[in-house]
């Protein structure tokens, strides 16, 4: 659906998306699954984070399998579910899925740190864009054993590749999607400069 020319509904559209997008990306899967598998409370081992890496220290690896594909998914419904309304509400509806994940209102605001939410968001306004950072990712990954390493520069050639394709609004969204990757893993940077970041595969993963 194209923009409908009319600011009023055009704002409207936007701001619904934005809300439902929030709503649907607030959903915790990770703490849910955990609960439900009767792992207990994920926010209580290791890095208390609720995405899929921290999932799978209970030693799950099927929860955080179903785990990283709901985290994804849900970035992909929102901005689909917000592209019946048109191109703007689809990318404020990934917009709304991103924070939301990331602050969830049940969890007090403290979120996963977005990775998955990040690629299901690309993943459904451009999918080559979301196939671009899974290489850059495993890449990167498989060079330096550095999880949160690789989905830094794999975000950061995500806004690249935007600019590069003149694809400005979405180049817009991404670099604030970045910047919010990056303020989420300020501590694994921490680490990283110093030297003290985790491995993947090592106990103990902060990331």
């Amino acid at each position: 659906m194209p923009p409908s020319g009319d600011w009023g509904t055009d704002f409207a559209f936007g701001l619904f998306s934005l809300a439902f997008g929030y709503l649907l990306g607030s959903i915790p899967f990770g703490l849910i699954f955990t609960h439900l598998a009767g792992a207990g409370d994920v926010r209580k081992i290791g890095s208390g984070n609720i995405g899929a890496t921290n999932v799978l220290r209970t030693g799950k690896k099927g929860l955080a399998a179903l785990t990283l594909i709901c985290d994804l998914l849900k970035g992909t419904a929102a901005v689909w579910l917000g592209a019946q309304l048109g191109p703007y509400a689809a990318m404020l509806g990934g917009l709304g899925a991103f924070l939301g994940h990331l602050f969830p209102l049940w969890l007090g605001f403290r979120g996963g740190k977005g990775v998955a939410t990040y690629i299901g968001v690309a993943l459904g306004l451009f999918w080559p864009a979301a196939l671009a950072f899974c290489i850059i990712w495993l890449l990167v990954a498989t060079a330096t054993r550095y999880s949160s390493l690789a989905a830094l520069i794999a975000s950061a050639a995500t806004v690249g590749t935007f600019a590069v394709l003149q694809m400005w609004p979405l180049g817009a969204l991404f670099g604030v999607l970045t910047l919010l990757l990056y303020i989420r893993h300020a501590a694994n940077i921490r680490r990283l400069l110093k030297g003290e970041e985790t491995r993947i595969g090592q106990s103990n993963q902060q990331a």
